[in-house]
């Protein structure tokens, strides 16, 4: 049976760092809901290589209706973590102990849904300054798994890393 992951983003993501895992999630069979503030919106990657459907507006989703959550990265974190529904949606999944897959700017919103301390984690070199003040135990590996909720990657380079356990987390 499937899972069903949310995925928060705006413009200016990383490309190929939603492309790519999604296309691994669903090829799984894994369902991949994307979210921003207005559905039906399109969102253009920030090498304008992918352009992106809005499946959901913010304001039309419960995160009790997903099993995970999926932020690739770029510059779309940092926009969303400046309106509070994404930050609320975030810390959702932290708090209730539900995978969370975060790559390279990703864990912006998590450090601002202040759901980082005590945990390890890894993600793009120039926030690794901002997750250590978080209380983030940071690991400059492809991927950093801690327990059995939280997926984190630095880079592009480490996707397949990143797809490989965040699959092995959704079972």
């Amino acid at each position: 049976m499937g899972k069903k992951i949310a995925c928060l983003m705006t413009d200016m993501f990383e490309d190929v760092e939603y492309t790519d895992p999604a296309k691994q999630y669903q090829e799984a069979g894994h369902e991949v809901v994307t979210i921003e503030k207005e559905s039906g919106k399109e969102v253009t990657g920030k090498n304008g290589d992918a352009k992106v459907k809005i499946d959901k507006g913010i304001d039309d989703v419960k995160p009790d209706d997903f099993d995970a959550l999926f932020l690739p990265g770029g510059f779309s974190p940092d926009q969303l973590r400046a309106d509070e529904r994404f930050v609320k949606f975030a810390k959702h999944f932290m708090d209730e102990k539900k995978p969370v897959f975060a790559i390279c700017h990703g864990p912006q919103l998590l450090i601002t849904a202040k759901t980082l301390e005590g945990r390890k984690a890894t993600g793009f070199t120039s926030i690794a300054v901002d997750m250590e003040y978080a209380g983030v135990d940071f690991q400059d590996k492809e991927v950093v798994v801690c327990g059995d909720q939280l997926v984190t990657s630095r880079n592009p380079d480490d996707i397949p890393a990143f797809n490989r356990e965040s699959l092995a987390l959704l079972g």
